[in-house]
Order: structure tokens, then C-alpha cells, then sequence
């Protein structure tokens, strides 16, 4: 998933392995720098959006995609450069063992992060505090993008991710929550996380304060209170 970044998408696409056995499609949620240059003559499928619509938009255009040419599981990843598709694996070999979502850890051994900022690193963890108390799951990194889905998942009726107020940081939350709350069979993997050193910004981060922490957290609140379906 791509937006704006296109310096670190550069640096993400040189981290793909080159022989690999699983397929890739890259997914740019209208971008208005060289991103979208950049995809289509990376060599590797990709589909764009013509105007920004937000993360949740962004990852329910590419798992349509998957499920429309039949896929089984997907495993997705940031274009920002702070994930690492080497370890794309992981994720494949825990959907493949029977999990049917798996969620990328920075703090679970064998995982580790880079620069976090200290702020970052307090919301994250406060966040998994949240997560444990609400499903008893012991969540260690109930944020990190960096996740794959049993497809299956879409096929369930009480899963509805094309309402709209999931387009943005709401669509991960809410996925999380569910999967959690309906039983499926959930796992972490150990990743690794980097931020840019002495970057700020969209370079750093597209999560604005307050507000997209706010749209992170509010499906907990939403779901927990059956205020949303």
C-alpha cells in the first residue's frame, strides 16, 4: 500500500526477493508525487486510485482484487520502507500452518524495532493493553500493518468491511476487533519496524496525532459498545 512515499516505495521494491513463490500486487491510493511512476514500470501488477481515499479503501481494493482471481490468503505491507518484504514468508508459513489471521509483531522475540519515537512506542503499548483487556488475546503489537488474512474471513456475514466509515485507519482496527471477538484463530509473528531517522512528516508518517488515533481506537469503542455492526 502506497501513498506519497516515493522514495521509500523505491527502497521497498528493492527488498523483494527475486525469486519468490507468491505473487504481488502493489496498491497506490492517489498518489500526487512520483509514486504512481514509479508502479507502473516497477514491473509488478498494480492498481491506483485517481484521488486519495484513505488506508481501509486502499487495503479493500487490493483484498477485491485477490478474491476476485480466486487467491486464498493474502500478506500486507506498508510501501513506506519501514517493513521489510523478506519476511513476507512468515506470514505464509503461519496462514499455511491453519491461522487464519496474523499480525506482525516489532516486540515479540525475534522481532525488533528501529527509531521508534518514544511517544510512538507508549500509544503502541498502551494500545495492546487495550486490545488484552477487551478480547484477553495477549496482543504485543496490535497496530503494526504488517498482517496477513485467510481470505475466508470476507465471506463472513458478521464482517462487513465495505461500510464507509472504515476508508481509513478505522478498516485495521476493526478487522482486529472482530477476528478477536468471533473466535477465528489468531497468531504474531515477529517482524522488524524502522523509522527514518530525523524524518518528520508525511516522510515519517501519514498517522496525524489525535485525530488518526482517535479513528485507531474508535471500532474498539464502536464494536464494544454495539454501536456498529
Amino acid at each position: 500500500m502506497c501513498y506519497d512515499t516515493d522514495e521509500e516505495t523505491a527502497q521497498t521494491l528493492r527488498r523483494v526477493p527475486a525469486q519468490r513463490d507468491y505473487d504481488i500486487l502493489l496498491v497506490d491510493d492517489g498518489s500526487t508525487d512520483g509514486t504512481a511512476d514509479l508502479l507502473r514500470h516497477c514491473g509488478m501488477p498494480s492498481v491506483r486510485h485517481e484521488r486519495n481515499r484513505g488506508l481501509g479503501a486502499a487495503l479493500r481494493t487490493g483484498i477485491a482484487r485477490a478474491i476476485e482471481e480466486g487467491y486464498e490468503a493474502v500478506v500486507v505491507l506498508a510501501g513506506n520502507g519501514k517493513d521489510d518484504p523478506a519476511e513476507i514468508p512468515r506470514f505464509l508459513e503461519a496462514l499455511a500452518a491453519g491461522w487464519d489471521y496474523v499480525q506482525g509483531s516489532r516486540f515479540r522475540t525475534g522481532g525488533c524495532h528501529r527509531n521508534l519515537p518514544f511517544a510512538r512506542n507508549l500509544l503502541v503499548r498502551a494500545h495492546c493493553v487495550l486490545v488484552r483487556l477487551l478480547t484477553g488475546f495477549p496482543a504485543t503489537d496490535a497496530v503494526n500493518g504488517f498482517r496477513g488474512y485467510r481470505l475466508a474471513l470476507f465471506r463472513d456475514d458478521r464482517i462487513d468491511v465495505g461500510q464507509p466509515w472504515l476508508d481509513r485507519y478505522e478498516f485495521e482496527s476493526y478487522l482486529h476487533c472482530k477476528v478477536l471477538t468471533l473466535g477465528y484463530r489468531v497468531t504474531e509473528v515477529p517482524v522488524s519496524k524502522t523509522y527514518p531517522l530525523g524524518r518528520r512528516g508525511p516522510r515519517y508518517s501519514h498517522i496525524r496525532p489525535v485525530v488518526d488515533w482517535w479513528r485507531i481506537l474508535r471500532p474498539w469503542l464502536l464494536l464494544t459498545l454495539r454501536l456498529r455492526r
